[in-house]
C-alpha cells in the first residue's frame, strides 16, 4: 500500500508544474546595494552571474509615465546587474489596496509595461510593433511622380 501512496504523490507533483516566478518577461524590483538603487523592468535574462532587465531606475517611474502618456519618444534601459550588487528581487506586485509599478503605469498610460518596455528592444516583434508594421502597411502609397 506504500507504494501506491508514492506512486500518487508522484502523479500529482508531474501533473502540477513547478512555478518559477522570475522567467523572462516578469516585471521586477530590484533593489542594488553598493550604491544603493531600485530598478523597475521586465526581466530579460536571470542567471547565476546576474540578471539583465529593460527598465528604468525607479526614481524616474513617474516621468517615464509622463513620456508615454505624452506620446514622446523613450528607450529604456538595458541592464545587467552581477548578482554581487543585488540586495533583492521581487515580482511588481499590489500590496492589498496599494496597486503595482505594472498596474500603476497600465492605468496611467493605456499600455502594457512588459509590452512597452519588449517593443524598444533592438529586433523586437511585439505585438504594438506588429500593430504599427500593419497600420502602416495599410496607408495608400504616394505615386512618384
Amino acid at each position: 500500500m506504500h507504494g501506491n501512496s508514492q506512486r500518487d504523490d508522484n502523479n500529482a507533483r508531474a501533473q502540477t508544474p513547478a512555478r518559477d516566478p522570475f522567467v523572462p518577461g516578469s516585471m521586477v524590483v530590484v533593489t542594488l546595494g553598493n550604491p544603493r538603487d531600485k530598478f523597475w523592468g521586465m526581466i530579460l535574462s536571470l542567471a547565476p552571474e546576474g540578471v539583465s532587465l529593460s527598465g528604468i531606475e525607479l526614481a524616474s517611474f513617474e516621468d517615464l509615465v509622463v513620456m508615454v502618456k505624452d506620446g514622446e519618444p523613450f528607450t529604456p534601459a538595458v541592464v545587467f546587474f552581477p548578482m554581487h550588487r543585488i540586495e533583492r528581487v521581487e515580482l511588481d506586485l499590489p500590496d492589498g489596496s496599494l496597486p503595482s509599478l505594472s498596474q500603476r503605469f497600465s492605468t496611467k498610460t493605456g499600455l502594457r509595461p512588459a509590452e512597452t518596455l519588449g517593443s524598444r528592444l533592438p529586433g523586437s516583434t511585439s505585438t504594438i510593433d506588429r500593430e504599427e508594421s500593419a497600420a502602416r502597411a495599410a496607408l495608400p502609397k504616394k505615386e512618384s511622380a
